[in-house]
């Protein structure tokens, strides 16, 4: 089994939950995670996807609002913390993959598309449930911490969203959202855009459909520049040019003796 892990998403969860009196609190807790996760989950193969740009010039290109919001000139808190957590991986001998102008979820869902057998996602970002395919590929769902994990299949996305398992993605265009900048269609909100998906399968029957009711049609047609750019910003690229990589989870540190830097 190749485990992905979704460092980011992680190390902040781990920077909002562990108290600041630890010492380099996040990567102390991510690391926490990564052992429990190893040990409850065996796998064969691991790597911890890195964001090498959170905010990639092809998505903003497409839609100047992704993630605007986030955008500050304040020092980032968490920056140095991941610094050096990806120093303490690289000793340990795991594979940190990540690639310039791409996000963590881009790299997740190339390796994914790479794999030959079963592959576990574990990240609290719902745009990786795009990626959920029985039974190769599934998302591990932080509840708390990672001692409870919600597993993602295609039986738990119909059962939350009530659309099918495979869904998600074309669900995620119509719904939007605001948490990355991305307003959705307008006047089509979560439930409406998982009614559509339900009983057509699929955004392009949706859009193919002759029988939505006059508002809705109405709505979709005025949305239609929104949808074509959204193609380009919410699906992870699964295509990124990454180099040949030894996933293999180390059996000893690499760099046992190497300081780090603080």
């Amino acid at each position: 089994m190749l485990l992905l892990i979704d460092y980011s998403s992680l190390l902040f969860r781990t920077f909002h939950t562990i108290p600041s009196s630890v010492p380099m609190h996040s990567v102390y807790g991510f690391l926490n995670m990564l052992a429990r996760l190893i040990a409850d989950r065996h796998p064969e193969r691991l790597a911890v996807a890195v964001d090498e740009d959170w905010r990639p010039a092809f998505r903003v290109d497409a839609i100047t609002s992704y993630k605007a919001h986030r955008v500050s000139d304040e020092p980032d808190p968490i920056e140095p913390q991941e610094a050096l957590g990806r120093e303490v991986l690289a000793a340990l001998g795991i594979a940190v993959v990540g690639a310039e102008g791409f996000e963590a979820e881009d790299v997740i869902a190339t390796l994914a598309a790479r794999a030959r057998g079963p592959v576990d996602v574990v990240s609290g970002d719902r745009d990786l449930f795009a990626l959920v395919r029985d039974p190769d590929v599934r998302v591990l769902y932080p509840l708390v911490g990672v001692t409870k994990l919600l597993q993602v299949d295609e039986a738990e996305i119909t059962r939350r969203y009530g659309i099918p398992g495979r869904a998600y993605g074309d669900f995620a265009l119509l719904r939007g959202d605001p948490s990355d900048g991305l307003p959705g269609v307008p006047g089509i909100g979560e439930k409406t855009a998982a009614r559509l998906i339900a009983a057509h399968g699929s955004l392009a029957n949706v859009l193919a459909a002759k029988t939505l009711p006059p508002a809705v049609a109405r709505r979709l047609e005025a949305a239609e520049p929104y949808l074509a750019a959204a193609r380009r910003v919410v699906p992870p690229v699964a295509e990124v040019p990454l180099p040949p990589l030894d996933l293999a989870l180390p059996k000893a540190p690499r760099h046992p003796l190497v300081p780090l830097s603080m």
